[in-house]
């Protein structure tokens, strides 16, 4: 039987958030022990208890409250229906008793998905991975997916399947740097077709390819398509032109965007002959 602990690093190595939920204090009678302990996935696959019954159930809603918002909670709750108590949740329960349970969020600060294995995909990766980030990298070529190192998941699948079977989790952050423009323009536009709601998506290309990209988003989806969480050129303007500092630009400019500063210079409002898009 699979012990709680195997189950949290299932969850982890498949990239689903989760929390955990430990009863660190009880006063009183109750259904419930301290140490007792539950993990509750984001898919809503649960294993172990904190005693059943109303307080186990409110724990479960809680934890897809706190999972969305990726927090830590300390709350205190009367098993005792019809009685209140100051800093204190009451239950429909009879037991009479007091129980303390601390959620604890387990997972990835942010979740970022990268289309593209080459020089400057590698490179990324290899600066994503010094951060509590978890990363999905996707390619169809399989000689470079074989050598890739780093990502916490290796998607070898052409890249809108991907989007269409996977999916994109919301608030997340995407960074498109495929063998061509041609399969960056398809990425893209699968996000905005099926309405995907990622916090950040970045492309590399140049101002030329900018241009043509933008012409063909609007005819397809029309000049109100929301494009303010579209970051091309990618990056923010430290300079340099190498897979390492394009990486690093990158990911500046992913800290950025996650921490929502709004000082710093942006490629995308550097670039000369391209239109205000966002």
């Amino acid at each position: 039987m699979e012990n709680i602990y195997e189950f949290l690093l299932s969850l982890q190595k498949q990239g689903i958030p989760a929390m955990t939920v430990t009863v660190v204090e009880k006063t009183g009678d109750g259904p419930v022990e301290v140490g007792k302990k539950m993990v509750v996935g984001e898919n809503l696959t649960a294993i172990g208890t904190v005693g059943g019954g109303a307080l186990e159930f409110f724990a479960r809603e809680k934890c897809k409250e706190l999972i969305k918002s990726r927090t830590n909670l300390l709350e205190r709750y009367l098993l005792n229906e019809g009685k209140v108590l100051p800093d204190t949740t009451t239950l429909p329960m009879a037991c009479g008793g007091i129980a303390t349970l601390f959620y604890e969020y387990v997972g990835a600060k942010e979740y970022v998905y990268v289309f593209g294995a080459g020089h400057v995909g590698q490179a990324l990766v290899a600066v994503l991975k010094t951060m509590p980030f978890h990363v999905s990298v996707i390619d169809d070529r399989q000689e470079v997916i074989a050598v890739f190192k780093g990502a916490d998941l290796l998607y070898p699948m052409p890249f809108v399947e991907f989007i269409e079977k996977q999916g994109i989790k919301p608030g997340s952050f995407v960074v498109v740097c495929t063998p061509s423009h041609h399969y960056d323009y398809h990425v893209i536009n699968k996000i905005l077709e099926l309405k995907l709601k990622p916090k950040y998506v970045g492309m590399l290309c140049s101002a030329k390819k900018l241009n043509e990209y933008l012409a063909k988003t609007y005819e397809a989806f029309g000049h109100d398509v929301d494009l303010s969480n579209f970051y091309s050129p990618v990056g923010l303007d430290l300079g340099g032109g190498t897979p390492a500092e394009i990486a690093i630009s990158i990911v500046s400019e992913i800290l950025a965007v996650s921490h929502d500063k709004t000082t710093n210079q942006h490629m995308r409002e550097t670039t000369h002959g391209v239109p205000r898009y966002w």
